[in-house]
């Protein structure tokens, strides 16, 4: 097996490795690598220098992995340099670790990085714990373990140390992951951001060309660095050197900008490879769909590059005065990160950036995304300080639950705004559950966007938008909205959208009402909205501003105003908006820019945002209000639940794949067993496949029984008509079973009766478990309307309680179900929710799953019905560091 066909990964200082399975044909390298080790690792490792082990240790190593033995390598510009592996203890769930690195590459990540695949692969066999034995003086190696982010233990007596590593992930852990992510992947992509020389391959001699528009803005930007281009027809261009290929470059560079044909363009980025050019930009269209695109992934992989592209505009570092796309006009300066999929979009929003006098700190435009995407800009902005606020447009994810990490910890300090991408339900799978219909693309996407902090808009307008409101003032400390007009109407207008947009417009305290009725005339409404009249003059209206920011219970402060013959009213707010005490935005419809920054004449630079829409301004204030909400928010910890029986459960669904190698729903008992090895209450279920078994659970349950026909490919059994309630006597017992057979025939394989439960509200709760997002979690209204009033809440796996609580909260119906004079209680829903999280988490085999209804009560929550879908899937890590490429 070739090392390319392993997963690409990053060392701490930038370098591309391919990890993959050591199999008995790598014995050769293993023997290499271990022959090369100094004397003193040899003795590190072997606890002696001798070189007679090196052939049992390789054939050790280098065999067929099974459920007792794995073994990982990593490869370095083809070479074997460092490999871990595992020995499993017999009968137990502990397995011995070793490993050994190359000492030219020691220090650099790699021994981590190992342990973190070997421990993933260690997983999925039901190991969850790794020993090994050190010596004491090895403190690079013990470093290694520590350093892990797992819970570990250490031995500290005698020349020789006992290590004991957990492998069950936390918080801890996938802190540690990212930050060794960060380090590597910025150290990775300076050569992209941050190159000191770059080469544009196929730089045309005429001015219309792609080439020479990349080489001209990259000469027009002020770019430092060493520049050259490649064009076999031109010793110089614009005043460039010229040189017929990449082999004949003088040096080589940190960059090459690649805009030939489609059809040059493997042979071009397989030349920069061979040359030693470690990052390569594609703008180049046409490579998607055919085997030209496999010839540039093969090129990239071989040759540990890092790609941008293909299909893109290019890249941008302006405090590097870099600026290699091939954009009009220039990238201005400024403190926005941008990343997009769309180099259109990615344009647009560097003029809507120009046009409002802000600018841009990063761009990459990632095209068809081959290799460097979204995760990888948000790893370079969490520590760069010239980046304040960064924007995305991506059309897919292709590690979500990374990029959910990512991005929630880079929004606690720099808000995140992503244009939604334009999508349709129509080709949505069909879905079976209640559930799976609900779980629609967008319902997920914007799931992720919510619970990572992420501001989603629909439009790029709306990016500038809430740009504006961030740049010039404070976040604000709560949803309080005082809208202060001119003009009644505005104020109206403003009224409405910051309901719509979730923001509070409350009644003004009587102490703020007294001064505000001194200072307006008398036909002037106090209410909220504040109209004024249009007869107040500037002064006036800076004074009721003053008020307004004032009042405790207001946390942001709208002024909506037109200019009359008496004042211009709105020109005051700048110089109140500049002590930024509180959110200040001001509406000025009829100003010709949809948004602007607001200045005064003593300061012309912006204070505070100006919008021509009262909407739009309502809009911006509300995205920002639930993102400073979000910042304030503890999200909580992830914790498993007490009384869960993973392993049965973990049997049960083999047992059920070994009958089933398709998968299939799960029967009715074996879904209600599952559910009661996750804590979940259900009530008491017995099935039965005939009527006389049927009388018998009947007289085990005693009084009123509920009795549900099972019928192949019948899921929704009320529907069908396969559901009969108060069944009181073993007569009405045997005519449901009657009614039952004639209505499904041979269809029926039985009844499930379980006694008839206490009326309640009843509710949903659902898992569908995507292939590339996960399991989402999905709550709301039950029974058999569920999907007609389609009041729900979706977050993605995993939830802490806060998380739950959040979604109890979230419909539509929350406050007249757990509010009021008569709450249900919601500490039996939010169990529920989290254990349901756990469930899917636990075992990614459940593809869908849906409790309905969960009938809610004073005394608890309790499930009636319950289905569960179930397919083999190989779990995904989503802590393992890969590359896309």
């Amino acid at each position: 097996m070739s090392a390319a066909t392993g997963v690409r990964s990053l060392l701490a200082d930038g370098r591309v490795v391919v990890i993959r399975t050591i199999e008995v044909t790598d014995a050769p390298d293993v023997l290499a690598l271990h022959t090369r080790l100094s004397e003193h690792d040899r003795y590190l490792r072997f606890f002696g220098s001798g070189t007679s082990v090196l052939d049992a240790v390789t054939r050790r190593i280098a065999r067929a992995p099974d459920d007792s033995h794995a073994a990982v390598g990593s490869w370095l510009g083809g070479k074997l340099v460092g490999v871990a592996h595992y020995e499993r203890m017999l009968g137990t769930a502990t397995a011995e670790v070793a490993l050994v690195v190359d000492g030219a590459v020691q220090a650099r990540g790699l021994g981590t990085l190992l342990l973190e695949h070997l421990g993933s692969m260690a997983r999925r066999l039901g190991i969850t714990r790794f020993v090994a034995e050190v010596l004491a003086e090895n403190q690079r190696m013990i470093k290694v373990f520590a350093d892990t982010g797992l819970p570990y233990r250490i031995s500290s007596l005698g020349p020789e140390r006992n290590v004991e590593i957990g492998l069950t992930e936390n918080e801890t852990f996938a802190a540690a992951v990212d930050e060794r992510d960060r380090v590597a992947d910025v150290a990775s992509l300076a050569n992209v951001l941050r190159p000191s020389s770059i080469v544009v391959v196929g730089a045309g001699r005429r001015p219309g060309s792609v080439g020479h528009a990349v080489l001209r803005n990259l000469l027009d930007g002020g770019f430092a660095g060493t520049l050259t281009a490649v064009n076999p027809h031109a010793d110089e261009i614009a005043g460039v050197p010229c040189r017929p290929s990449v082999a004949e470059l003088t040096e080589v560079p940190d960059l090459a900008v690649v805009c030939v044909p489609a059809a040059s363009v493997p042979d071009a980025v397989e030349e920069c490879g061979r040359e030693g050019v470690p990052a390569v930009v594609v703008i180049s269209a046409g490579l998607s769909g055919t085997d030209l695109a496999a010839r540039v992934v093969a090129s990239v992989r071989r040759h540990g590059m890092r790609l941008v592209g293909p299909n893109c505009v290019g890249v941008a570092n302006t405090a590097a005065d870099m600026n290699a796309t091939f954009t009009r006009g220039g990238v201005p300066r400024g403190d926005v990160g941008i990343v997009t999929q769309s180099g259109g979009v990615g344009i647009a929003v560097v003029e809507l950036l120009r046009q409002l006098g802000l600018g841009v700190s990063t761009m990459v435009s990632t095209g068809d995304k081959y290799d460097i995407s979204g995760n990888d800009m948000l790893l370079w902005w969490r520590h760069d300080p010239r980046t304040a606020a960064a924007v995305l447009y991506l059309e897919s994810f292709g590690n979500p639950r990374k990029f959910s990490r990512l991005a929630r910890g880079l929004a606690r300090t720099k808000p995140i705004i992503a244009v939604r991408s334009a999508e349709s339900d129509v080709a949505q799978r069909a879905a079976a559950s209640h559930t799976a219909a609900a779980a629609t693309p967008a319902v997920t996407r914007d799931a992720l966007f919510e619970q990572a902090g992420v501001i989603a808009v629909d439009t790029v307008s709306e990016v500038t938008d809430v740009l504006a409101a961030l740049a010039w003032q404070p976040l604000p400390a709560g949803n309080r909205v005082a809208i202060l007009s001119n003009a009644g109407g505005a104020g109206v207008l403003a009224a409405d959208a910051c309901v719509h947009n979730g923001l509070l417009v409350p009644r003004l305290a009587e102490s703020t009402r007294a001064v505000l009725a001194e200072l307006l005339p008398a036909q002037a409404s106090l209410d909220n909205p504040i109209d004024t009249t249009a007869a107040v003059d500037d002064t006036t209206f800076a004074a009721c501003l003053e008020v307004l920011l004032a009042d405790g219970s207001i946390d942001a402060v709208l002024a909506a105003g037109v200019p009359t013959a008496i004042a211009d009213p709105v020109t005051a707010a700048p110089g109140i908006a500049r002590d930024r005490r509180k959110t200040l935005l001001v509406a000025r419809p009829g100003q010709l820019a949809s948004v602007t920054g607001l200045g005064d004449e003593r300061d012309p630079e912006p204070a505070t945002a100006s919008y021509a829409d009262p909407a739009a301004a309502a809009a911006a204030l509300g995205r920002i209000a639930t993102y400073a909400r979000w910042r304030r928010r503890d999200g909580g910890q992830v914790d498993a639940p007490d009384g869960i029986r993973l392993d049965d459960a973990r049997a049960l669904v083999r047992e059920f794949l070994h009958a089933e190698p398709h998968g299939g729903w799960l029967a009715p008992a074996a879904t209600m067993r599952l559910l009661a090895l996750f804590g979940i209450p259900a009530v008491p279920s017995i099935q039965a496949g005939d009527v006389d078994k049927a009388v018998a659970a009947f007289e085990e349950l005693g009084g009123p029984v509920a009795v549900k026909a099972i019928a192949a490919g019948v899921l929704h059994k009320a529907r069908a008509g396969g559901v009969a309630l108060n069944v009181a006597t073993e007569a009405d017992l045997r005519a449901v079973w009657t009614g039952f057979r004639d209505r499904f025939g041979d269809a029926m394989l039985g009844v499930l009766l379980q006694p008839m439960a206490e009326p309640g509200r009843e509710l949903i709760v659902g898992v569908d478990s995507d292939d590339t997002f996960g399991p989402l979690v999905v709550f709301g209204l039950g029974g058999t309307d569920t999907d007609l009033i389609a009041d729900r809440a979706a977050r993605l796996t995993p939830l802490s309680e806060v998380d739950a609580e959040e979604m109890v909260h979230g419909l539509r119906s929350s406050a007249l179900l757990f509010g009021g004079d008569r709450p249900l209680p919601t500490e039996g829903v939010v169990d529920v929710l989290v254990r349901t999280s756990r469930l899917a988490d636990a075992i990614p085999e459940v593809t869908e799953l849906d409790l309905n209804p969960v009938v809610v009560r004073a005394d608890g929550c309790q499930v009636l019905d319950a289905r569960v879908r179930i397919a083999p899937r190989e779990p995904a890590d989503p802590f393992l560091r890969k590359l896309r490429a």
